[in-house]
């Protein structure tokens, strides 16, 4: 059974001057949900009109930068753009490169490679670089924390500028210049960029020309910072949704290719697409070193060699979930049979480095404890660490440091090097500190609205909600929920990986699917009554439209603690009845009172009323004295007195409420 926490909201008021400034209900119930209920505000927030992007030299150090590497162009110099191997960094190395090989600046490329040298700056890469004749490095997405490499680099009489996004520590690195929005002075506007976006940032300063600039690189600050899921607020929002346009209507060769052999459907690419489909195929190339194909692929114009580096960055991800299929399935029958306490800590000979950190999420995701996993060769050991449920993994291996080579990292994901002797005590002394650092965590599930109305659901109200794409961190997919619904089928796809269901609600038939779920795990049958969890989206197929419902979460109502709550003068939301049903029912009671019901089973009545109207129905008869109703732990004990005709229906509070005579429910 599903046991987290639903916080189903409360019917909201939707505003009428959302309505008024042209929102659909459900667009407005959404944004009244979250809080916007200024016209002005939601207007500015949905605009899809163009945008300056605000000042680059208001950054701290850019200016710095500027002057630096107009001066290396100006005297000829060799300069090298150092990026990172994952898609913010890639993507970032390719911007700042192209922007600077169009100044007439001899440029290098170098992103380190993932297996034989590791996350940033390394004093190997500078000396191979200097062998090149670069005077002059600039950092994308790296280079923050790399103050001894930056110290090097002075030594050997190799300028550096730092661009980065990460965290600041209290010593920066000795460099011509350090930009950084989370650097405490003069970080301007906007601390949520990536490090594609500062990149960006210092393209724009040199260009002099901000509004050009972003039209040729929008697409890849989209793919940049939606990759790393950075908050898709402020001027990331507005970036991003130029990008997506870009993305659809004019593709750089490269990422065309690449959402065509990955079949994104270009006509409704969201953000949704880059982070489940486009950025997994270009990450794949990182993690199995070959990052360089990645980075030609981006910049590519030739069609044909775009196409052949498309098709091996998806071949490449075929490789990487075999592996990632592989290493999972030996992960779970290492801890098949095993009792979990602790941190789980699993060491194999072999395991490839650029895939156990996704099983490692997989892991802590699935046991709901941290998770660390380390790929053996030789008496070495390198490990991708994982956590969950707030549990700070960076606190935790320094309390075990001793048992560690090294480590780096924060609160949530860490890397580790390691003895393979070493392992077991780690394990131990994980397992200690665990003990007495338990998080204590309860999953819980938050829709923005609940659907009480089909009005809600109709055409017109969905296609609305892609006027709050792009939508990711700080701006979530909403979330609406269903509760009572009648589960009338359930049927695997896919080869069982996905199931698809048909819930009853409102006397419609809704057709929902849910991806990488078997049928096996949900924990439902049909013909229960079901609370399900959903974004509602518009499904085209052979020119046919319809509403289909993506599938988040699904639980069996709790039938006894909904018509408890009805009873005992809860909200009645959509559970509402016609006078014609309430005589109905207060016939099929006459001939079997006094009786005593089981509240999870009101069902027995149910040949034309669902439980929580049968709950609501009792309180009106109730408040009009024509019934007399105790609850006694999960029974109900009913006793019903003569009915009239003339029963001014009137008299009951709940009835006024059902029929709008009164404030709603």
């Amino acid at each position: 059974m599903n046991d987290k926490i639903w916080n189903i909201p409360k019917a909201v008021s939707i505003p009428e001057t959302l309505l008024q400034a042209g929102c659909t209900p459900l667009l407005a119930a959404v944004l009244a949900a979250r809080g916007q209920t200024d016209p002005a505000w939601v207007r500015a927030f949905l605009a899809t009109g163009p945008f300056v992007p605000s000042d680059p030299l208001s950054m701290d150090g850019m200016a710095d930068a500027v002057a630096r590497i107009l001066r290396a162009r100006d005297r000829g110099e060799t300069v090298a753009v150092y990026g990172d191997y994952d898609v913010d960094g890639i993507t970032a190395a390719c911007l700042l490169s192209d922007c600077l090989r169009g100044l007439g600046i001899r440029t290098e490329t170098y992103i380190p490679d993932r297996l034989e040298e590791g996350y940033g700056l390394n004093t190997g890469a500078i000396d191979r670089l200097r062998g090149r004749g670069v005077t002059l490095t600039v950092t994308v997405d790296c280079g923050i924390t790399a103050v001894a490499e930056a110290a090097y680099a002075r030594a050997h009489g190799m300028d550096m500028i730092i661009t980065d996004h990460h965290e600041c520590q209290a010593e920066l690195p000795d460099a011509v210049a350090v930009v950084d929005p989370k650097r405490p002075e003069g970080a301007g506007p906007d601390r949520d960029l990536a490090g594609v976006g500062v990149a960006f940032k210092l393209a724009c300063a040199l260009t002099g020309d901000g509004q050009a600039t972003l039209e040729r690189y929008a697409d890849l600050v989209a793919v940049g910072t939606v990759a790393d899921v950075m908050p898709l607020t402020g001027e990331n929002r507005r970036i991003v949704r130029l990008g997506l346009d870009m993305l659809r209507t004019a593709p750089r060769p490269g990422l065309a290719a690449l959402m065509e052999q990955s079949g994104v459907n270009t006509a409704r690419l969201g953000a949704n697409a880059i982070g489940f489909t486009l950025a997994p195929r270009i990450n794949a190339a990182g993690r199995l070193g070959r990052v360089q194909d990645a980075a030609a692929l981006v910049l590519e114009r030739d069609p044909d060699r775009a196409a052949q580096l498309a098709a091996s960055l998806c071949e490449m991800n075929r490789q990487r979930q075999q592996l990632e299929a592989e290493i999972w399935e030996q992960a779970v029958d290492m801890l098949a049979g095993s009792t979990l306490t602790g941190p789980i800590v699993l060491a194999r000979e072999g395991w490839h480095q650029g895939v156990i950190g996704i099983v490692a999420s997989r892991l802590a995701e699935a046991y709901k404890l941290p998770a660390i996993m380390i790929s053996l060769d030789g008496d070495k050991g390198k490990g991708s660490c994982r956590s969950w449920g707030g549990f700070n993994l960076f606190d935790a291996l320094a309390a075990c440091g001793d048992h560690l080579e090294s480590f780096g990292g924060h609160a949530m994901a860490a890397g580790l090097n390691i003895r393979r002797g070493n392992v077991d005590a780690l394990r131990r002394a994980l397992a200690a500190y665990y003990a007495g650092h338990i998080p204590q965590v309860q999953e819980s599930l938050s829709p923005d609205v609940a659907v009480t109305d089909p009005a809600l659901l109709t055409m017109e109200c969905v296609e609305s909600l892609e006027r709050l794409e792009p939508c990711g961190n700080a701006n979530p997919r909403p979330v609406l929920c269903m509760t009572d619904a009648l589960l009338t089928s359930l049927t695997p796809i896919g080869g069982g990986r996905h199931v698809r269901l048909q819930l009853e609600r409102f006397g419609q038939r809704y057709d929902c699917v849910w991806f990488s779920k078997p049928a096996s795990e949900l924990g439902v049958n049909a013909g229960d009554r079901v609370d399900a969890a959903f974004f509602p989206q518009v499904s085209e197929y052979r020119g046919h439209r319809s509403i289909q419902l993506m599938m988040i979460d699904i639980r069996r109502t709790d039938l006894e603690a909904l018509c408890r709550d009805i009873l005992n003068g809860g909200p009645i939301g959509d559970h509402r009845l016609t006078r014609t049903e309430l005589g109905w029912l207060w016939r099929s009671l006459s001939g079997q009172c006094p009786c005593k019901l089981k509240l999870s089973r009101l069902s027995r009545l149910e040949s034309r009323l669902r439980p929580a109207q049968i709950a609501a129905g009792l309180r009106i008869l109730t408040e009009l004295e024509l019934a007399r109703v105790r609850l006694d732990g999960p029974d109900i004990h009913i006793m019903l007195v003569a009915w009239e005709d003339k029963t001014d229906l009137d008299r009951s509070p709940t009835w006024n409420k059902i029929t709008g005579k009164a404030r709603p429910i």
